[in-house]
């Protein structure tokens, strides 16, 4: 039989065998604790666990210690309460966060190696002279490679496989911008994708001007068994962007709102619009959701709130909504009272979105928004807003309010995704401008956000795309909660 002496010093051997722990309890509370702040004592007669926690340190006695296998720590049994009562409790040993992020690095740099590696497979006469994770984005691996005739080219790759392309883009491009500083200048970045990256990198870099596309080469990487293996993919023509299906365009069948949806926009309809989607409606206010509408088996059902604090809207509970909207009206206003308040910081570009919504002239005065927007929307590629000049040319409205580096590239896509659609005839097909002809010419993108809003680099990358995508800048003041008003517009096509 072990005495009290041994098991405290067993539990101590045990507790000394790593830094850091979490403490479980058995009614599912946990408590994170490093070794020095659990002390055990003992003797002939007992074994005292103490141990700090919420409510300061806390002794109790030890009266039996096993291995938990489920989390690879231990098991006590404590007991010695007030009340006599006695408690099993677990230490489960957790990894320090600097442990944790070395396993990290370790396993980035390792996929790195293996990119390399499979690089070299494809030109076996080069060398590895360099391979480092980049310093600003632990997430992107720089290599370099080196050819026969001592010439240098950059390769840098994703080694979480989670970026957009958009990211990868621009941090390559800026790369290649610093790479030319050096005293023999990179002619050439690779960049190395999985496969969708890959793909949708192939497809941007189709739409960049020709001094441009050509810095870049584009690498697919592809993991069926063991080591990747790569496949350097044939540079995007522009004229060939167009060959892709357009993807259909399914709108919903509820052009009208439901009864419901009509009785909630009534409680503030100057500042409450309606998304309809296959789904159902979404109501917003200010372009904040904060109620929904689904017909379910033909009877309404609703359920309001924000983010996942949804009740269900029944007879009893149109006061508690009407309570939320008057808070909504209180808080998400230019004059709130609390410019910290979550219902007048969230979704902001979806707060100018829904002011555009109501008079597009306020940006253009050329501008009419697709009548079907509000069913279009859903159905589109995260377009903030289509509409069409007077004179039938397209126009793709892309809006933010806080610097954002991918901007121009992501909107370049969605320029491409409604060009094909243009192209196809699958925006007269649904009438998504009524009966008014679309001109035959290519999409114009507009760029709007608060002028201390846009990225520094916004300049440089919307004059590496190509002369047909035509991005504009507009710059608003920055009260443009209050009134939106046009400082700069400028044309870097």
């Amino acid at each position: 039989m072990v005495n009290a002496e041994e098991l405290a010093n067993a539990v101590r051997a045990r507790i000394d065998s790593h830094f850091e722990w979490l403490l479980v309890r058995s009614n599912g509370g946990t408590f994170p604790l490093r070794r020095d702040e659990i002390a055990i004592s003992g003797n002939a007669e007992k074994a005292l666990l103490s141990v700090l926690d919420d409510s300061g340190t806390e002794v109790s006695r030890i009266l039996s210690l096993s291995n938990d296998p489920e989390s690879n720590g231990i098991a006590l049994e404590v007991g010695g309460g007030p009340d006599g009562s006695v408690e099993t409790i677990r230490l489960v040993p957790r990894t320090p966060a600097i442990e944790l992020t070395r396993n990290v690095e370790f396993a980035r740099l390792e996929h790195a190696n293996e990119i390399a590696k499979a690089l070299l497979e494809i030109f076996p006469s080069y060398k590895l002279t360099r391979l480092a994770l980049n310093v600003d984005n632990g997430r992107l691996a720089q290599i370099f490679l080196r050819d026969p005739q001592g010439v240098d080219f950059a390769i840098v790759t994703d080694v979480t496989a989670t970026m957009m392309h958009e990211a990868i883009m621009t941090s390559a491009m800026l790369w290649f911008e610093k790479l030319q500083s050096r005293k023999k200048p990179i002619a050439e970045v690779w960049i190395v994708g999985e496969r969708k990256q890959a793909r949708n990198l192939r497809k941007l870099i189709g739409m960049f001007a020709d001094r441009f596309a050509g810095r870049f080469r584009i690498f697919e990487s592809s993991r069926k068994s063991g080591s990747p293996k790569l496949q350097e993919l044939k540079r995007a023509e522009f004229r060939t962007l167009w060959r892709e299906k357009p993807k259909k365009i399914i709108l919903p069948a509820a052009t009208r709102a439901t009864k419901t949806a009509e009785k909630i926009l009534s409680l503030s309809p100057e500042k409450m619009d309606i998304i309809f989607s296959k789904q159902g409606e979404t109501v917003r206010f200010l372009g904040l959701p904060f109620a929904r509408v689904r017909t379910i088996a033909g009877h309404e059902k609703a359920w309001f709130g924000i983010d996942r604090n949804h009740r269900q809207l029944v007879e009893n509970s149109w006061s508690e909504l009407a309570e939320l909207v008057d808070e909504l009206d209180t808080y998400r206003s230019p004059a709130t009272p609390n410019k910290r308040h979550e219902f007048y910081r969230t979704a902001p570009e979806a707060w100018l979105e829904s002011i555009l919504r109501r008079n597009i002239k306020r940006l253009d005065a050329n501008l009419i928004l697709s009548p079907i927007y509000n069913q279009f929307r859903a159905s589109a590629d995260k377009i903030d807003l289509l509409a069409i000049r007077r004179d039938g040319r397209l126009v793709i409205v892309e809006l933010k309010t806080s610097p954002d580096r991918e901007t121009v590239f992501q909107a370049a896509d969605y320029w491409r995704k409604i060009e094909i659609q243009r192209r196809r005839g699958e925006l007269d097909r649904i009438k998504a401008f009524g009966d008014m002809k679309i001109l035959d010419k290519p999409a114009l993108v507009y760029v709007a956000a608060p002028a201390l809003s846009f990225h520094r680099d916004f300049g440089y990358f919307a004059k590496a795309l190509r002369r047909e995508v035509e991005m504009w800048r507009f710059e608003l003041r920055e009260d443009w909660r209050s009134e939106i008003k046009i400082l700069i517009r400028r044309d870097y096509s």
